[in-house]
């Protein structure tokens, strides 16, 4: 008599998945029509080794071909904040800002300048590919305090000096925490060049 046993399910290359989303889920964006897979895993491939955080989408098994690409942070993107939504947020019990009460007044360029001198646009992208060959992509970006900002100490932090301010010999502060700040909408020829820009490709 001969014993039959069955062969060890092969390990899967999480750079490497094989198993497409059946469809296109909603928030998703078709970044690019009769793509490959190979070309899903050139991404995955690029961002790694240029140093981002290719990680698993929470309730997906491992062999799912869809990513999270996180890690990159993009200085300078004042350009791509959503003013129209932080205008909407305003209410008369927030905190003061030079930026703002322009932002009320239909002025938004103190806005970005704020946002690039004391903000980076975190990029995080979740990567898909599907049964019908589309590539397709879910931004996920919001500005962040810089790095270094994030080390100041609470005591060295100096009182609003508006004077100086008014008569710009003093830096913009940071803006308020409860002010939403989030990229505007972008198109998809904007995502992927932002995407590989991420990526290094």
């Amino acid at each position: 008599m001969t014993s039959s046993t069955s062969s060890p399910a092969r390990p899967v290359n999480p750079l490497r998945p094989s198993q497409p989303l059946p469809l296109k889920p909603a928030g998703y964006l078709g970044l690019a029509s009769y793509s490959s897979l190979g070309r899903f895993w050139t991404y995955l491939d690029a961002a790694r080794r240029n140093g981002r955080d290719v990680g698993l989408v929470r309730g997906d098994p491992e062999a799912t071909c869809r990513r999270r690409i996180s890690g990159y942070l993009l200085d300078g993107a004042g350009l791509l904040i959503d003013a129209e939504k932080v205008g909407s947020s305003l209410d008369e019990g927030l905190e003061p800002h030079p930026a703002l009460i322009a932002l009320l007044g239909g002025d938004s360029s103190l806005l970005r300048e704020t946002l690039n001198l004391h903000y980076a646009l975190r990029l995080n992208f979740v990567l898909a590919f599907t049964r019908h060959r589309d590539l397709i992509l879910r931004p996920e970006f919001k500005f962040v305090l810089k790095p270094v900002e994030k080390d100041h100490a609470l005591g060295d932090v100096q009182p609003l000096d508006w004077n100086a301010i008014e008569t710009a010999s003093a830096p913009l502060p940071p803006l308020p925490k409860d002010v939403p700040l989030n990229a505007r909408r972008l198109g998809r020829d904007e995502l992927r060049f932002l995407l590989e820009r991420a990526c290094g490709l």
